[in-house]
């Protein structure tokens, strides 16, 4: 189960974040969250310096996506999210044993994803308080190789944060929200291994290490 969902899931988000790298603009809308607008600007700029910088190898460009990914996101409290109900029977030891596998595997496939990048980018189209210190920043992906007159895949980025320190917790993908998807699939690869966190932790440990050698996902 792990293998056959998760991973498209883990994918379309790392392709998502790669795209980041190239919105093209902001435009405004009404109940429009700035801060969390400029967040998204700001990271993005970084992002098109490295695309553009011919000068970087491609060691020096996943590095440099890796550190503006740990810039854009909170992968602590997505890992511990996906992970679910089974979080409350785990130490927190084995909590942070998660998380790093989880991150580990993540890395390993932005990486793989990020040499697939080819011009796509994302525009954002608005966004929205949904509460205090929670934004949704609205995007649609703009692939240049789709069919004409093919709609544009939306894309909308949950923000947490205040006073400056903001960070990605979520991506809704058409309709897909990810983070639920990622811990649909977690909850039915535990259900299937006696909910043995350790067993999930391995399994992630592994396909992050086949992905780091052979490149696929």
């Amino acid at each position: 189960m792990l293998k056959s969902i998760f991973s498209p899931v883990v994918a379309a988000m790392a392709m998502v974040l790669v795209c980041a790298f190239a919105v093209t603009g902001l435009a405004p809308a009404a109940n429009a969250s700035p801060a969390a607008e400029a967040f998204v600007q700001r990271n993005v700029d970084h992002g098109l310096q490295v695309l553009n910088n011919p000068s970087l190898s491609k060691e020096q460009r996943q590095a440099q996506f890796r550190n503006f990914l740990l810039a854009l996101t909170d992968l602590r409290r997505i890992a511990l999210y996906t992970l679910g109900p089974a979080r409350r029977s785990t130490t927190p030891a084995e909590q942070d044993t998660f998380i790093e596998a989880f991150r580990d595997y993540a890395f390993a496939v932005y990486g793989a994803e990020f040499s697939k990048y080819s011009g796509q980018s994302l525009r954002v189209t608005g966004s929205i308080e949904r509460a205090p210190g929670d934004e949704l920043v609205r995007t649609v992906l703009v692939d240049p190789r789709a069919a004409q007159g093919q709609e544009p895949i939306e894309v909308d980025f949950r923000v947490y944060g205040s006073g400056g320190k903001l960070s990605v917790v979520d991506i809704v993908v058409a309709g897909l929200d990810l983070a639920i998807t990622e811990q649909d699939d977690f909850s039915s690869f535990l259900a299937q291994h006696n909910n043995d966190v350790r067993a999930l932790i391995a399994n992630l440990r592994q396909r992050a290490e086949r992905v780091r050698t052979t490149g696929q996902i």
